[in-house]
């Protein structure tokens, strides 16, 4: 019996990520994958893992974390609405994601970009330091 393809009951773990928006293309996902940024029901997974409705996922994406569960599945990229209907995220983790994008932000309130080029005297000061660190 063949499968519809509007509500397949398995698809690849890579397809999903690039579906639900986690990655912006197919080949990301894949080499998030494979570099163990991806857990599935707590276990590496490989980019042609079947996940079902139900499974848990544990997504790093550079500095953020998403603890999600797979609501339903989609083997083509849709809207942003549309993605995010494929997936419910914890409420531990949106909340510790944003305590974390709370601190960074807190962190950076101190630092003032400068507000032109370093002249000749900045410049020589700078390749100074450079050189003793290289020491």
């Amino acid at each position: 019996m063949p499968e519809t393809p509007a509500s397949p009951d398995v698809i690849r773990l890579d397809v999903w990520l690039w579906a639900a928006r986690f990655f912006k293309t197919r080949s990301l996902a894949k080499s998030a994958i494979e570099t163990g940024k991806i857990d599935v029901d707590g276990q590496r997974a490989k980019p042609s893992r079947a996940i079902r409705v139900g499974d848990a996922l544990r997504v790093t994406r550079g500095e953020e974390a998403f603890e999600v569960s797979v609501v339903a599945l989609a083997s083509r990229r849709g809207s942003a609405a549309q993605a995010t209907a494929l997936f419910h995220e914890s409420d531990q983790s949106r909340l510790q994601r944003e305590q974390i994008r709370a601190q960074r932000t807190a962190e950076r309130n101190g630092y003032r970009a400068p507000e032109g080029k370093p002249d000749k005297r900045a410049r020589k000061l700078i390749q100074a330091l450079g050189d003793i660190d290289a020491f």
